[in-house]
């Protein structure tokens, strides 16, 4: 496409770390315009989140890995928030905006007077997206909201991680990257409302609502049975075989879904008999029979390497995998195949360009993607000052 989805839509970052910043990433993949407002001479906190570090031309750095995760493509202007002056600069710029997102405490903006009713009254079209971690609303309201705070309380964590072990945080702030997705989805919808009755939208996203909306099928295991959900380490709660199995020189993951899969693998295992047992004849017996099934089936994928044995179920059509490193996933013929490293201009940093991981959105075939790497702090500070569309005067 020659022009992508969001081109023209201007969106106002004022947010840092993850979840807002996600978020503003995927918009400016999409071809928004974002243009980002840190704190002068600070910056987003996570520019200092290392190492690793970029190296830029002069020998210094060009920000963190972290960083360069959630800012690409945007625009970054840097102002002091408690500068009169400056506070004027960024209500002219949420006058001209079609989004602000941010993500301070709740309440933070207002003695700024850059909260919602205060912008509104300067662009009622406009579209504010508040992320916090938990809501705008309710007795845990003013408290700050970390991922991993988060996923404890959000139940997560009671679901991940070996039985007998301790519970696990999952490895990517999870309810972070989340939130700033679905962030973006009420974005997007609050932008179609605007745009069929002129009437602008307060977005209301928290951490802990994004976390407790992810526990899916836990939670509809409790409240529909009235269960205690537990860790099961890599299996699964409704489904047998599916989970880690080990083998010769490793482990891969065998995730059977229906009763011919299972059958096919007890084939496949030398165990044909298994499909008929009454004890395993359904999904049904084998979640009540899990450990015995499992016992019987771990015995044979034992005695196969890891290659030749997901080369067999696959032969079968049984879905089967391996568990790559993340050096393994970036070598995948099919994550090569569909373009998911990409490497964007960087002139500011040593190397000319940065490495990033393009988000998974095709359409009509073309990956789509910021232009240009993160910015330094600051680096489009007179861009962005004299650029009309954001009501510079001409």
């Amino acid at each position: 496409m020659t022009t992508k989805p969001l081109a023209g839509l201007r969106v106002l970052e004022l947010a840092r770390v993850l979840a807002g910043p996600w978020s503003g990433q995927l918009l400016a993949d999409l071809g928004a315009d974002v243009v980002k407002v840190e704190r002068a001479g600070v910056g987003d906190d996570t520019r200092e989140w290392g190492p690793p570090f970029v190296e830029d031309r002069q020998g210094g750095y060009h920000g963190s890995a972290y960083y360069h995760s959630t800012n690409r493509g945007k625009r970054s202007i840097a102002l002091d928030f408690n500068s009169a002056a400056d506070q004027e600069t960024i209500r002219r710029f949420a006058a001209h905006a079609d989004v602000v997102i941010e993500n301070f405490k709740v309440g933070g903006l207002v003695k700024y007077g850059l909260d919602y009713p205060s912008l509104k009254k300067v662009n009622p079209r406009l579209v504010y997206c508040s992320i916090t971690g938990f809501g705008q609303t309710g007795p845990y309201a003013p408290r700050p909201g970390y991922d991993f705070i988060i996923q404890g309380m959000g139940g997560i964590m009671s679901l991940t991680g070996a039985p007998d072990g301790e519970p696990q945080k999952i490895g990517v702030a999870y309810a972070d990257i989340f939130t700033g997705v679905y962030a973006t989805v009420g974005i997007l919808a609050a932008l179609r409302h605007r745009d069929a009755t002129g009437e602008g939208a307060h977005v209301d996203m928290a951490l802990l609502d994004t976390q407790v909306a992810l526990l899916q099928t836990h939670s509809m295991n409790h409240l529909i049975a009235g269960t205690e959900p537990k860790r099961m380490g890599n299996a699964h709660a409704n489904l047998v075989p599916y989970q880690v199995v080990p083998v010769s020189d490793g482990h891969i993951i065998l995730a059977t879904g229906n009763d011919g899969q299972y059958r096919r693998t007890c084939e496949v295992l030398g165990v044909a008999e298994l499909a008929d047992d009454p004890r395993f004849i359904d999904n049904e017996q084998r979640v009540i029979n899990r450990d015995a099934l499992m016992a019987l089936l771990i015995a044979r994928t034992r005695t196969f390497a890891k290659a030749d044995l997901i080369e067999r179920l696959e032969a079968a059509g049984v879905p089967v995998g391996p568990i790559n490193t993340v050096p393994e996933v970036f070598r995948d013929p099919q994550v090569v195949a569909r373009g998911m490293r990409i490497d964007l201009p960087a002139p500011l940093t040593e190397a000319g360009v940065l490495p990033g991981v393009r988000q998974p959105i095709v359409i009509n075939g073309e990956h789509l993607y910021g232009g240009h790497a993160s910015p330094a702090l600051g680096e489009h500070q007179d861009d962005v000052l004299n650029d009309p569309n954001w009501g510079a005067k001409a």
